[in-house]
């Protein structure tokens, strides 16, 4: 039942974030996403296998202090954005931002569900709260194709940003080797523990 809520909460979560990219892109002027059918809170158009299921099934079943993963990315063609460079920045925080943002809409629950003394809802709002926050953390770090190196491509020289670009098609495996490491719980987890104490869930 735990693993079933969590699930439900995290694809809630993913579907927030990616909806929030493309609805972003879309008002910065690339309309791709919305003529894929991606402005959608339907879950199947943004499930991905690994990402959103394999993944996080992995971490629960391992008992990792952390999970999390990432939906199937809406499409964006920075070329159309109004200001391609510029623009990048912000469809790539747009995601986190969404995640924070529902994050502190649900704390405000939290304090309420607190008052009445409801046991179960809080510890599931609790468990949104946290979920969020690590995917806002998580996705905004550096490493292609996580929202971080969208920002920072976005920040880059032209040139070395086209140099950074090239290591999008090794992403993944170096995501799985820091994770594998440990290293990626040891970077985000002390970011969600402050953040999630800002917003009165202790960890």
């Amino acid at each position: 039942m735990n693993f079933i809520l969590t699930l439900a909460i995290f694809f809630i979560a993913v579907i927030i974030h990616e909806y929030a990219h493309g609805w972003t892109a879309w008002k910065l002027g690339d309309p791709t996403a919305k003529m894929a059918g991606r402005l959608t809170f339907n879950p199947l158009v943004h499930v991905d296998p690994i990402g959103t299921i394999l993944l996080p099934l992995i971490l629960f079943v391992t008992h990792s202090p952390v999970v999390f993963g990432w939906a199937k990315p809406v499409p964006v063609d920075f070329r159309s954005l109004h200001n391609p460079k510029r623009d990048m920045i912000w469809v790539g925080l747009a995601g986190p931002m969404a995640n924070i943002l529902l994050a502190i809409a649900l704390s405000f629950i939290l304090r309420l569900a607190a008052l009445t003394g409801g046991m179960l809802f809080t510890s599931f709002i609790s468990s949104a709260i946290i979920i969020n926050l690590v995917l806002a953390v998580f996705n905004i770090l550096p490493i292609p194709p996580l929202d971080g190196s969208r920002v920072l491509m976005g920040l880059l020289p032209r040139e070395l940003a086209l140099q950074y670009a090239r290591v999008e098609p090794y992403g993944f495996i170096i995501i799985i080797g820091l994770l594998y490491l440990g290293i990626v719980g040891n970077i985000i987890w002390p970011f969600v523990i402050y953040l999630s104490r800002i917003l009165g869930v202790n960890l």
